[in-house]
Parts: C-alpha cells; sequence; structure tokens
C-alpha cells in the first residue's frame, strides 16, 4: 500500500471503499478498497484516500477538472460527455455515486508534497485541502453502510466514499476540529463547509504566512478571493463565513459584495442612511490641524531625576509625557517597559519591585512545571495542549528568524520564546495559545533579556489585547466599526471613494490592529511605536487614530490613481517596512489634538476617545488653543458591550442588537 503524505495523521480508516461500475458484468460493482486519512501538514489539513490494492486498472475511468494547485488534476474524456456524465457531475440524488464516468490522473506537483509513482503505484489514489472543500454528502438513514461524497469549491464531485468497518461520523467529528461544518437549508444530507477554519488559530496562521501555493493560479481564476487571501489570509476567517456556504455568492461579482456582507454581517454597516433627527458627522468643522513636533527620546539622566531615594517615580504623569513626545533609549527600556506594562506599579519603591519580582519568578516557574511534567502517556490524552504545543513549535521557527537575538538553529532565545508561550498556556488555558501571540513576544523578550520578567510583561500586554484573539472576534469587529467612524469624521470624502470600491469595511486594515502593526513597520520602530501607545495618551484608542494617519497619507495615491478594491488590498500590504514611524506618530498626535480642539464632537467619537465630552475651556483660556483643552475622564466605552450579529454556523443570525450597532458605532450623533 502506499504512504499517505508526510505530516501529523489525526484520523485513519481501514475498510474505506469505492464503489465502481467498471467491472465486466454491469449488474456488479467493483469494491475497491482503500485507507483514509485526515493529515496536518505544515499550515495545511490534507483529507488522503489511497487504494489497498495497487494493481487495479483506471484507465476507462474519467473525471472533472481542478486548478492548479490541487493534489489530483480530473481530466474529461470523450465519454463523459454522454447525458448522463453530464448529469452526474451536478447531481447530489446519485445514492451511490456510480464512478464508470470518472477516472483519476495524477498531477505532479512542484513543491514535492504528493508522490507521483512512476511504477502505477496508487493510481486510485486523491487528496485535497480542507481549504478547497465546499460541501459533504452523507448517506439517507438505514441505506446500509454510511457513505461520503465530497464536493469541492469549483464543483468537482469526489467518487463516494463507503465505510464498511467503521461510522463515517468519527470523520465528521475529525473534520470538525478544522472546519465548521452546517447543514444545508435545502438538504439536512449534506454539510456545508461555512468557513475555512474552526478556531482563530487557524486563520491567525493563514494571517502571518507568506503567500502560499497556487495563489497566482487562483489569482486568475478568481483575483478577488485570493487577494483577499494573498494580503491578510484571516481575512477569510469573516469572508468565507458570509461567502463560502451560499451557493448564490459563490458566482457574484466583486461589486455586489459589499451589499451581501452588510447583510450578513449588520453589526458591520458602516454606509447607513441618514435617519431625522440625527446629524452626520461629515457635516463638522474640525478645524485647524495644528504642527507637532516631537522631542528626542527620554535619557536615563531624565529618568533617574524623577525618581526619590527609594526608587519611586516622583511625577508619572511627567514621564509619560515624555514617553509619548519622543519615546525611551534603549538603555532603559528594560527597566521602564515594566511600568508602562503594568508590572511594576508606579509608586512603587525599589524594595517593594525587588520583592516582586521573588514572588512572580516563583509564580512563574511553578507554572512552567506544570507542562514540563506533563508524561508522554498524558500528553497523549490532551488534545488541546497537543494542539497548542505544535502550533507554539510551529511559529517560534518562524518568528524574527532574522534578527539576531533569534536567529539560527538552537537559538537560546527560542527556547525562551517556546518555554514563556508554553507558559503561558497554563496561565490562561481557556485562551491557550493562537497564532499570532508569537509577534506580540518577540519583541518584549527581546528588551526583557529575562525569561520571568518577558512573561509577567506579555501577560500584562495580552491583558490589552485579549479580545483580539478570541474566537467570537468581538474585539476586531468593535475596532473594525471605530476606525471606520473616526475616519468618516476626518474625511467622509476618502471613505466614500472606500466604499464605492467595496472597501468600506476596512478589512485591509485587520492586520495592524491585530497585532499592533508589528508587520509593518521595521523591528526597532516597532519598540518605539508600542511605548509611545503604552502611554495611554493623548486619548484612549490611540493606535485607531495610528490607522487613519496612515490612511490618510495613502489617500491621495489611492484616489488619484483610482485604485480598486485589489489594489487597494496589494498597495496597503505593500505599505509594510516603508512607513515612517516618527512621521506617522507626528500625525495620529495632530489628529488627536484636531478633535480634541472640535467643541462639536460627536458623542460617539468621544466614546472612542474616551471623553465624556469634546473640547472644554476654563474661564481664564483662548478658545481653541491647546492650554484650553480639557480632556475629561475616561468613560467605558460603549463598544465594549456590543455584541456584534454574525451570520451563525445553522445559517441564522447571533444577537439581533443592530440598533445599537447602528446609532452608536456608527457616524450619527443626536442634534
Amino acid at each position: 500500500m502506499a504512504a499517505p503524505a508526510s505530516g501529523k495523521v489525526v484520523y485513519e480508516q481501514e475498510g474505506v471503499f469505492i464503489h465502481s461500475s467498471c467491472a465486466k458484468n454491469d449488474d456488479q460493482d467493483s469494491l475497491i478498497s482503500g485507507i483514509l486519512h485526515v493529515i496536518e501538514k505544515e499550515a495545511e489539513v490534507l483529507v488522503d484516500w489511497r487504494p489497498l490494492d495497487d494493481t487495479l486498472d483506471s484507465s476507462n475511468i474519467l473525471c472533472a477538472g481542478k486548478d492548479s494547485s490541487s493534489v489530483v488534476e480530473w481530466t474529461q474524456t470523450p465519454k463523459e460527455k454522454s447525458p448522463r456524465g453530464s448529469d452526474h457531475q451536478n447531481n447530489y440524488e446519485a445514492e451511490w455515486d456510480m464512478v464508470n464516468t470518472v477516472s483519476y490522473k495524477k498531477k505532479p506537483r512542484s513543491n514535492g508534497d504528493a508522490t507521483t509513482h512512476a511504477n502505477g503505484e496508487s493510481k486510485w489514489s486523491f487528496q485535497f485541502s480542507l481549504t478547497d472543500l465546499k460541501s459533504i454528502k452523507q448517506n439517507k438513514e438505514g441505506m446500509g453502510w454510511s457513505y461520503l461524497v465530497f464536493c469541492l469549491k469549483d464543483d468537482v464531485i469526489l467518487p463516494a466514499l463507503h465505510f464498511h468497518h467503521g461510522d463515517s461520523k468519527l470523520l465528521i467529528v475529525s473534520l470538525e476540529k478544522y472546519v465548521v461544518l452546517c447543514e444545508s437549508p435545502q438538504d439536512k444530507r449534506i454539510l456545508l463547509v461555512n468557513c475555512q477554519n474552526k478556531s482563530l488559530s487557524q486563520s491567525f496562521e493563514n494571517l502571518l504566512d507568506e503567500p502560499t501555493y497556487g495563489l497566482i493560479q487562483k489569482l486568475k481564476k478568481d483575483p478577488y478571493t485570493a487577494t483577499m487571501g494573498g494580503f491578510s489570509k484571516v481575512t477569510n476567517y469573516i469572508f468565507d463565513s458570509l461567502r463560502g456556504s451560499d451557493p448564490s455568492t459563490q458566482q457574484r461579482p466583486p461589486s455586489e459584495m459589499a451589499d451581501f456582507l452588510s447583510d450578513a454581517i449588520p453589526g458591520l454597516k458602516i454606509n447607513q442612511q441618514e435617519e431625522p433627527g440625527f446629524e452626520v458627522i461629515t457635516r463638522i468643522d474640525l478645524g485647524k490641524r495644528p504642527d507637532v513636533i516631537r522631542r528626542e527620546p527620554l535619557s536615563a539622566e531624565e529618568w533617574t531625576k524623577n525618581m526619590d531615594s527609594e526608587g519611586r517615580i516622583l511625577d508619572a504623569d511627567s514621564i509619560k509625557q515624555m514617553i509619548f513626545k519622543g519615546g525611551l533609549c534603549h538603555a532603559l527600556r528594560k527597566e521602564v517597559w515594566k511600568f508602562l506594562l503594568g508590572y511594576f506599579p508606579w509608586h512603587s519603591t525599589r524594595e517593594e519591585r525587588t520583592n516582586l519580582q521573588k514572588r512572580k519568578t516563583d509564580e512563574y516557574f511553578r507554572m512552567k512545571l506544570q507542562w514540563k511534567s506533563v508524561s508522554d502517556e498524558q500528553e497523549k490524552r490532551n488534545s488541546r495542549l497537543r494542539d497548542y504545543k505544535s502550533l507554539i513549535e510551529k511559529d517560534v521557527n518562524r518568528t524574527d528568524r532574522t534578527n539576531k537575538f533569534y536567529e539560527g538553529q538552537d537559538n537560546p532565545g527560542l527556547i525562551l520564546l517556546h518555554d514563556i508561550l508554553m507558559t503561558y498556556c497554563m496561565y490562561d488555558f481557556d485562551l491557550g495559545y493562537v497564532q499570532g501571540m508569537s509577534d506580540l513576544l518577540s519583541p518584549v523578550l527581546y528588551v526583557m533579556e529575562n525569561e520571568v520578567d518577558a512573561f509577567w510583561c506579555f501577560v500584562s500586554y495580552m491583558d490589552q489585547m485579549h479580545e483580539n484573539f478570541e474566537e467570537q472576534m468581538q474585539g476586531m469587529k468593535t475596532q473594525l466599526i471605530q476606525l471606520s467612524t473616526l475616519l468618516r469624521l476626518l474625511d467622509s470624502g476618502f471613505c466614500s471613494y472606500l466604499e464605492s470600491q467595496d472597501s468600506g469595511y476596512l478589512y485591509f486594515c485587520f492586520r495592524w490592529l491585530l497585532i499592533r502593526f508589528k508587520r509593518e513597520f521595521s523591528f526597532q520602530d516597532i519598540l518605539r511605536l508600542w511605548e509611545v501607545m503604552w502611554t495611554e495618551l493623548p486619548c484612549q484608542n490611540f493606535h485607531l487614530l495610528i490607522c487613519c494617519a496612515i490612511l490618510e497619507s495613502e489617500k491621495q495615491q489611492i484616489m488619484d490613481k483610482h485604485y480598486g478594491f485589489n489594489e487597494i488590498l496589494k498597495h496597503i500590504n505593500e505599505l509594510s517596512m516603508k512607513i515612517d514611524v516618527e512621521d506617522i506618530l507626528c500625525k495620529a498626535e495632530a489628529i488627536s489634538t484636531q478633535m480634541m480642539n472640535c467643541k462639536e464632537l460627536p458623542q460617539a467619537v468621544c466614546e472612542i476617545l474616551g471623553m465624556e465630552n469634546s473640547a472644554v475651556t476654563t474661564p481664564d483660556s483662548d478658545t481653541g488653543e491647546d492650554e484650553g483643552v480639557t480632556v475629561m475622564s475616561r468613560s467605558a466605552s460603549t463598544y465594549q458591550n456590543i455584541s456584534m450579529p454574525v451570520s451563525a454556523a445553522n445559517g441564522t443570525r447571533e444577537n439581533a442588537q443592530q440598533m445599537a450597532v447602528t446609532h452608536s458605532a456608527n457616524r450619527l450623533t443626536p442634534t
């Protein structure tokens, strides 16, 4: 028997047959016995079927066409031009799916993933990636042997697999670890693949990977979907969950997708009609935008002067202001980041901090011992821990490997990165590890150069970022809506242009928000950007104003060159490592000052920026001057409590709180 493709086998079942009518007697079916595997291989999950008997003659078996990213190529022959063959391709009702009109032609792959046997072995073998799967058809109840029919996304129907020695439901359970399956409204026997991946872990894996095999071919075939995938594949977690399960959307042109997405996610409606009693934000005059000058990074001398003899910080607000305006010199980062991230309290003494580190060191190593002491037998019975470990090992080996701190084999930095992430799984087992988290830890570990300190700083950072990585993606949905609200206030014309190009949902900003621009700026610039944002100045959600500053900088080129959906995605993606961090920080600060000076700032924007009111002047101040602006105490943003409706696995809508989203998260504010 031919071996399956290399990788981790997560499911194996023998006695899985193909029934074909290629026997000499037309009244008899040929039973082709085989073995079925589900295999985890690198960033893919593969379904692989291979016959136990490789001596069968498949010369008179034919099949349908598939693009070049497939493992097998299906070729049509004259026999299939008969009416029966044509009908068969689109007929889900063929209970036994006789394959007298189907044959297999093994296709070589340039990356070596599939083996082509010159001696004729595995002529009947087929293999496909779950990302290509569209639906699964099950047998009728009481029909005898259970069977499954796989239909791929370009409507290729594979021959039915009959489970003579086991229940096909076990395979379904295995596949549901990687994809969401839901019953078709038209036929309960058909399970539709509702999105590419069930968990965000799989989505983030796609996000962080470079463009994968076959992307060029997919671009030629469906540039709308493929460009979305090539730019930031995690977008497919949303996009495919809306588009993949509805056959009617498979053929829709890009120009219609905005309306469909709007219907499918009411909470993301950005371009809504004006309503009586509301004032559109775009009519507000924000006034002149001030010039902003940044200062030199905070020096060691300035830091020391602001500390008393016992090590207390004398004026934390002043320190934060200096860091916001200029960042930190690198020599200070190891110490000051602990304060910025909340590991060290600003009012603590040197002795208190030393005692805190001792306690936290003990706590860390107790948690580390938990996973270190798990035996192989225990690990076999803990699938979640195995999954976390597998993802972490995969990610660690590709995180910032060009940085000297992480480059080369058996690098101590990589070991620390791995151990901290594994220990975090013990700290927060419900969240565990989601791909993308290694990007957040890497700069922290680089600065701390200490396992324990890096862990607790990372814990504090994850407290801020937790919602980004939760499976419901609530934090990401909220931020996209808030960003749209701010951008519309700043430039309604640009927003309208983006909407006209089906880009009003700002999905191209997804990666920016998810891992806080980690992939957009150089490593050293990220250190500067993060420490500025950690001051939480000058307002809440300053990172959204950074997004606005970047988009505003690119507006002219996007509009002047009439970029469409694909061109916008490509352009934004290619900004990576080309953005000037100091220039963007200046623009973002200027935008924040401009908004806080505005007397008529809409309530929705005030809530996003953490202000109870817009500009409030003191009696002895001049209207419109910076010193006359008082930022009111922050209120909890209503967006934290909004539950965005999304398409549920059963095809219904979850949570109908659309009105709250429409009125508070959008561009309208009471007059």
